[in-house]
């Protein structure tokens, strides 16, 4: 017969009352399940729920959001989602997979934003280029989370009020930037800134229509470069996470200059800024150089 000594029992009595010290798996966190369908909706999402949520994004980083597909266990996965924030008819795989798996969780933020521009006979679904519409989403989802986990109502209207004041303190700031530009003419690769232009009084002309994909002949080609000429336009604006091939063809025909500017679709290691208040600040010293704004 063994017998244990008395420090021996101890120990094992301790080992059994004790709590385990092995990390929680995911079925421990008390978080809120929310799926954003692409950055700037990540983005929102994580400062209105802060601690309260845990924010998974369907397009990852450097993936251009347009031609986005989405695999078997990222569609299965939006069932397990608490709210699933996405925009009707940006990207044609995610609303038929909310339609499918999620419908009680969707959050269409298309109404909030107010959708009003299309470019090249196409709806523009790129608002969150204008701080303000972004703040208004920003409402939105404050009110969606309120709504799904009412313990934490008051933490998400205190997180999105302080978003939206930052939006727009943004927005003042881009403002001011841009009020004495030389050239009001903004010639980019795709036409994704017409918000952006709408709101600070520019002129977008888009070398591709509002989806990269949608590609011009070369004869509207010709007729932008001669546009560019025309309207003495210093710089066109090629961007990230797209060939700057066709942005760069326009330039040269016109003799002029290329930038870069973000569309914010996705946050990756090369974008110039870890988020959307320091990339859009990024855009800003950008569009000033461009438009020659003293």
């Amino acid at each position: 017969m063994i017998v244990m000594k008395p420090l021996a029992l101890l120990a094992v009595a301790a080992a059994v009352l004790l709590p385990s010290c092995a990390p929680a798996d995911a079925g421990d966190d008390a978080r809120m399940p929310v799926t954003a369908a692409f950055y700037p909706l990540q983005f929102v999402a994580e400062r209105v729920g802060g601690e309260h949520v845990r924010v998974t994004s369907l397009t990852r980083p450097g993936v251009e959001p347009h031609d986005l597909e989405l695999t078997p266990k990222q569609v299965g996965s939006l069932a397990d989602a608490d709210s699933v924030l996405y925009l009707h008819g940006f990207q044609p795989a995610v609303d038929e997979a909310v339609r499918t798996e999620a419908p009680d969780a969707a959050l269409d933020v298309g109404p909030a934003a107010q959708l009003t521009l299309t470019s090249h006979g196409a709806p523009d679904p790129h608002f969150w280029l204008d701080p303000t519409r972004l703040a208004e989403v920003a409402d939105a989802v404050a009110d969606d989370f309120s709504a799904r986990d009412p313990g934490n109502a008051a933490a998400y209207r205190a997180n999105a009020d302080a978003l939206e004041a930052e939006l727009n303190s943004l927005d003042e700031e881009i403002g001011r930037g841009l009020s004495t530009c030389r050239t009001r003419e903004l010639v980019t690769g795709h036409a994704a800134f017409g918000y952006l232009a709408e709101r600070y009084g520019l002129h977008q002309e888009g070398v591709a229509g509002v989806s990269p994909d949608i590609e011009p002949d070369a004869a509207t080609l010709r007729d932008l470069s001669a546009h560019v000429r025309r309207a003495k336009v210093g710089t066109v604006y090629a961007e990230s996470l797209v060939s700057p091939a066709l942005a760069e063809t326009v330039a040269r025909e016109a003799g002029v200059r290329v930038a870069v500017l973000d569309p914010l679709e996705g946050i990756t290691t090369a974008s110039k800024g870890r988020n959307y208040l320091e990339v859009m600040r990024a855009n800003l010293a950008t569009l000033r150089a461009g438009q020659e704004c003293p």
